[in-house]
């Protein structure tokens, strides 16, 4: 299982970022992706698969002032 956003998550294999990301709702023009520590560029949510040992945050940019 990966641990996305601090919660374990069952994930079949071949499962790419960009398909979990989307299947979740998240605007990808609005988040930022975390996977062992290292950023992963946008341009790779596409062909990144999520391994089971994959420890991933997902950070959702939010505006305020």
């Amino acid at each position: 299982m990966a641990r996305i956003n601090g919660i374990y998550i069952e994930i079949s294999e071949e499962t790419t970022l960009l398909e979990y990301i989307e299947k979740e709702g998240y605007d990808i023009n609005y988040i930022a992706v975390e996977c062992n520590g290292n950023i992963i560029p946008k341009s790779q949510y596409g062909v990144r698969v999520i391994n089971v040992h994959d420890v991933i945050e997902i950070i959702n940019f939010v505006g305020g002032g």
